[in-house]
């Protein structure tokens, strides 16, 4: 098939004030080329809009009605980030006739896993019909839904494309896998020929990031300096490894609040942040321990990566090389948001997104929805 150029929007649920895009040519399956990429940054008023959305999301819990902030600030992140898709095509020196699709991801503010007995539940605010209006680019939104309405988890989504990225490095065997460190963490396995395997693995930034900002020491542990003088509570870190999700069996889940900062509860700032690091570092070592071939290396991406702490605490905790994205060629902030390119063209295409040893969908199958 044809490739076409993309364009792909995330916004994490650690709501660092950026919207990430990225052009991405592509056809689906393979990357012909990485187009430009910007951190567009969010009004203050739209993050604080998002802050309150994401704590009433988890007082509503997919219980009644939803809280009426959640059009209000669907309204505004879908104007914000339309402006910035129409930015960068400028810049880029492209037309909106020129990009075949936008894959419009939304900001999640609320995840929740299917157990036995009751499917899951997901809800990203994004209006697609209203980008695609802004914009007149078709416009593909809401990947997750139809994952958890078949029974998925809807999440992690990422894997067909980390697939695409390490077909880029030529020689695939399995030794070496993809991890993602945004607000959760989740990681990919491709053995190079069938088995490709994607799950959430634990916590990434957010509890820590949660237990820097409770302390009023600002909004995250800044280049790990924290965790890098701190002393790691043993005990408490033991303890915690022990929590059934990191010995369940994939495919599995996680929402940004499913693990807390008050796992820290007590410690001191730097112990705590610490600690909180050590166990985000050691949930991946058990992470890796049940996929199909432990790897050898991981190639890192998202902004986890920007924390020496984390990145030394891997080798150490979940015995692994870890290197970042750009050690390979990659950009690391731009990988999620090229992610969405990469599926919108899939979902423009009717190809499938989600398989079963990603996110559990019954079968291989596509989702989204396409707004033309």
């Amino acid at each position: 098939m044809e490739p076409i150029w993309a364009v792909g929007l995330m916004t994490g649920t650690v709501l660092d004030g950026n919207i990430d895009v990225a052009l991405l040519r592509t056809d689906g399956e393979t990357i012909s080329e990485f187009g430009a990429y910007t951190l567009a940054p969010y009004p203050a008023d739209i993050r604080e809009m998002l802050e309150q959305a994401l704590a009433e999301a988890r007082v509503w819990n997919f219980e009644g009605e939803e809280p009426a902030i959640f059009a209000k600030a669907e309204d505004a992140l879908t104007r914000a980030q339309s402006a910035a898709v129409a930015d960068l095509v400028a810049q880029a020196g492209l037309k909106p006739s020129d990009i075949g699709v936008v894959g419009f991801h939304g900001q999640s503010v609320l995840h929740r896993a299917p157990v036995p007995g009751r499917i899951g539940a997901t809800r990203q605010l994004g209006n697609g019909k209203l980008m695609n209006e802004i914009l007149g680019i078709p416009v593909a939104y809401d990947f997750r839904s139809a994952d958890v309405r078949a029974g998925g988890q809807g999440a992690p989504l990422a894997a067909v494309y980390h697939q695409a990225l390490l077909r880029t490095l030529g020689h695939v065997d399995g030794k070496t896998a993809v991890l993602n460190l945004g607000g959760v963490s989740n990681v990919t396995y491709w053995d190079g020929a069938d088995t490709l395997v994607a799950f959430d693995t634990g916590p990434a930034n957010a509890p820590i990031n949660d237990f820097v900002k409770s302390l009023g020491l600002g909004e995250m542990d800044r280049n790990g300096a924290m965790a890098l003088r701190g002393t790691v509570d043993e005990e408490r870190l033991a303890h915690l490894l022990t929590h059934k999700y990191l010995s369940a069996p994939y495919p599995k889940s996680l929402d940004r609040f499913d693990f807390l900062h008050t796992m820290a509860e007590g410690l001191g700032a730097d112990d705590g942040a610490a600690t909180l690091t050590a166990f985000t570092t050691g949930a991946v070592g058990k992470a890796l321990d049940i996929l199909p071939g432990r790897p050898d290396k991981l190639i890192v991406c998202g902004g986890g990566r920007h924390n020496p702490a984390i990145m030394a605490m891997l080798n150490i905790r979940a015995g692994v090389e870890a290197v970042p994205a750009e050690a390979v060629g990659w950009r690391g902030d731009a990988v999620e948001a090229e992610c969405f390119a990469f599926l919108a063209v899939r979902v423009l295409r009717n190809m499938p997104i989600s398989f079963p040893t990603t996110t559990g969908a019954p079968h291989p199958m596509t989702g989204g929805i396409l707004v033309q």
